[in-house]
């Protein structure tokens, strides 16, 4: 089934305005026609072509921007995963940092036609991007819906609360930037007074399980789970595990091609309910 129109970015904002913020989640998959009709089913989303070329794809959540869907290069050694981009004001100036400080940047910063960005993994391995240039249309919707969220799984959080505020420019004095507090055993990260990511620690470097490792987690919220969650299992999807928490259940799933991503009904600005392990 055919889900893709073509609609050119319009209005869209510039990382320097939200500098330090969660910017857009990205999937590169291997091939990108079974990846769109794998989230076309689970989540009902259709997708646009951008201005990032035929083998990027923006999904829509009726209309508005959720995420973005891409194909891998050939020549990209990179894990098939969801990703989670940081606005910044230079990606040059950003890898500086975040090699300074013994972090690894894996590909980039390399140009496009509407910004420059970089993947880069932090001292623990959790992998992340950073985008310098104009985000995509209708970011402030995104982020006022909150049709995804992040969390930081990982070894430390105060620690790797410290790296990246250092790397992205976080809880400093400058005016428009992310603001760090550290409540119920999290580090949480706020933007213009909205939740736009959790950090939490007792991730392990060395578990067999990824699930287990140091990552950043793409979180997808909806209204019916076990909707989505028998959707995601009829094309191909693997249920990794389940759970209830306060407002309701979550499921974590790995699609076809190996990434993995949460279903959850609570949004970010609840109180924390019992997290997927």
């Amino acid at each position: 089934m055919d889900r893709t129109t073509t609609v050119p970015d319009s209005k869209a904002s510039s990382s320097a305005a939200v500098f330090g913020a969660p910017c857009w989640v990205s999937l590169m998959a291997r091939d990108l026609t079974p990846a769109l009709d794998f989230y076309g089913a689970v989540f009902g989303w259709t997708f646009r072509t951008g201005r990032l070329g035929e083998q990027f794809r923006v999904a829509l959540d009726n209309g508005q921007p959720v995420a973005g869907i891409g194909a891998l290069a050939p020549e990209l050694q990179v894990a098939v995963a969801w990703t989670p981009y940081f606005a910044v004001e230079d990606a040059d100036t950003t890898a500086g940092r975040i090699r300074e400080r013994s972090a690894t940047v894996a590909v980039g910063p390399v140009s496009f036609q509407t910004g420059r960005g970089a993947l880069a993994a932090d001292r623990d391995g959790a992998v992340f991007g950073i985008w310098q240039g104009k985000l995509v249309a209708d970011w402030e919707s995104w982020r006022d819906r909150e049709p995804a969220w992040l969390r930081l799984r990982t070894r430390n959080a105060f620690e790797s609360a410290i790296f990246y505020g250092e790397v992205l420019d976080w809880a400093n004095e400058r005016p428009g930037c992310c603001d760090v507090q550290y409540e119920a055993d999290e580090v949480v990260l706020r933007h213009a007074g909205h939740i736009v990511a959790r950090l939490s620690s007792g991730a392990l470097e060395a578990a067999p399980d990824p699930t287990l490792r140091p990552h950043w987690e793409v979180h997808f919220v909806t209204v019916d789970v076990p909707a989505k969650t028998a959707t995601a299992r009829a094309h191909g999807g693997v249920v990794i595990d389940q759970g209830t928490g306060a407002t309701g259940p979550w499921a974590t799933v790995r699609d076809p091609d190996g990434a993995t991503f949460t279903i959850n009904t609570r949004a970010v600005s609840a109180p924390p309910q019992a997290a997927p392990k």
